[in-house]
């Protein structure tokens, strides 16, 4: 009775949250010292209700909420939840599967099975390439360059599951001067040392530039274990880098190559944008977070990996008590043994969309940027200060101090949510179009109110 109670309450506030996003303020009113006064005090000694432990923490919890699926939250690249997505989240956790091997979930096994057929289909990736279902991008980044280690280090006769690092071959590194901080965090969680990488130069929009990678790579040993990162979605232009040319010249020097496109890389799904990715399919890995552009539930990373066999010997195990075949268990391609089944999901939004829904949904969010950098631009003094090629959209109001303190104001006005950032050298305004449930008119919602404040600000600072 407890537990029927408790479902049909979370439901209704469910249903309240979702249908008040559209009119709820996007920041949120507690700060997290409220939040923690709320749901503090000492221990209990003894146990309270269900129900009422639900009603605490919605009392406590729900006002230091964050709007994230709002249709006006742009903040960093977070997606929104699609129904069926959300609907298979839900069955995710009253089914509570162990999704660590065949045995232990047929169910979770086979979802996870079908969905990375559908994904390496849809983003035309070698049809046998492994498909680890992670975290999030960062750990799709350290699954993928874990693989990437393991090949390159074998390739000049180093077994680094079985010895380590201590002694192994040095392992060179070539990445963008503009990569995301995830690689160099994977990097670092691999051994590999973020600060030994090699920065290749980049041009104005962050994409590598082939011809310095030609010349970093000529550099080298001609016959050392290297691994090449790219780039599918610059964090602040949006811009890919000229995958057919720099995978080119890196497998011409002997070195894996790994693609991050941990929101870009569903550009693949596009006819009309997947030109943007040309030639990505000829890299060795690829990583990518279908909470981000394929808007599924908080925790979905992607690691793919072209050459399976790596990727396991990497990721996997056997050990006497597990039930195990010959065939490669799901943690052998994920650094977790126990984990959440995150295949329902992924599953559910493809089924859902279908290969024209992607297509669509990813358009979608490429056209609200493209709105948005139109309307911006048309205002006094503002400047979009890239080119806005897919879902990153940049602004300067003018001077830093008026950049700055226009995204200040914005995140405690609430009526939309950006992030603050600096590129090149610049104070900006960053908008990440990702949720499916943005509309024109929450643009243009988002823009009067931006314009409203920086008319406020402008004239507080003159």
């Amino acid at each position: 009775m407890d537990e029927t109670a408790v479902l049909k309450r979370v439901l209704a506030e469910s249903v309240a949250f979702l249908d008040g996003l559209p009119g709820r303020p996007v920041n949120a009113r507690y700060d997290v010292d409220d939040v923690a006064e709320a749901l503090g005090g000492p221990l209990p000694e003894t146990g309270t209700g269900p129900y009422t432990v639900i009603e605490e923490l919605l009392a406590g919890a729900e006002p230091g909420v964050v709007a994230m699926p709002s249709p006006r939250f742009f903040g960093w690249v977070i997606g929104g939840v699609l129904p069926a997505a959300l609907g298979a989240d839900w069955l995710t956790s009253v089914w509570d599967q162990n999704a660590g091997l065949l045995a232990s979930s047929p169910a979770a096994a086979g979802a996870e099975r079908v969905a990375a057929g559908w994904l390496l289909e849809l983003l035309d990736l070698p049809a046998e390439s492994a498909v680890g279902f992670v975290t999030g991008g960062m750990m799709a980044n350290f699954t993928c360059l874990a693989a990437a280690r393991s090949a390159v280090l074998r390739r000049v006769g180093w077994n680094v599951e079985a010895g380590g690092l201590i002694g192994a071959p040095p392992v060179r590194v070539l990445v963008g001067q503009e990569r995301h901080d995830t690689i160099d965090l994977a990097l670092r969680y691999l051994g590999l040392g973020s600060g030994r990488s090699v920065e290749v130069d980049v041009d104005d929009q962050g994409r590598i530039r082939p011809d310095a990678l030609a010349a970093a790579l000529d550099s080298g040993p001609a016959d050392g274990a290297t691994i090449v990162c790219l780039q599918a979605g610059n964090v602040h232009s949006g811009a890919f880098d000229p995958f057919a040319e720099a995978i080119s010249i890196a497998h011409q020097h002997g070195a894996w190559v790994h693609v991050d496109g941990a929101f870009g890389l569903w550009a693949v799904a596009s006819p009309d944008l997947r030109p943007l990715v040309a030639g990505v399919a000829a890299a060795d890995s690829w990583a990518t977070d279908a909470h981000k552009t394929l808007n599924v539930p908080y925790d979905s990373g992607l690691a793919i990996v072209a050459d399976a066999a790596s990727l396991h010997t990497a990721m996997g195990v056997h050990a006497a008590y597990l039930i195990q075949d010959s065939r490669p268990d799901p943690f052998a391609s994920v650094p977790e043994f126990s984990r959440r089944a995150r295949g329902f999901t992924v599953w559910a939004a493809l089924r859902s969309l279908g290969r024209s829904g992607v297509a669509g949904l990813v358009e979608g969010l490429v056209a609200r940027a493209a709105r948005f950098a139109d309307q911006l631009g048309r205002l006094e003094g503002v400047e979009i200060v890239n080119d806005v090629c897919f879902t990153q959209v940049c602004v300067s109001f003018g001077s830093d101090e008026v950049t700055r303190e226009v995204a200040r104001r914005l995140l405690i006005d609430g009526t939309a949510w950006m992030t603050p950032s600096t590129w090149h050298g610049r104070a900006i305004l960053r908008i990440s179009v990702s949720n499916y449930r943005t509309t024109d008119d929450d643009v243009d919602t988002s823009v009067a109110a931006i314009a409203e404040l920086l008319a406020a600000v402008r004239a507080d600072l003159s």
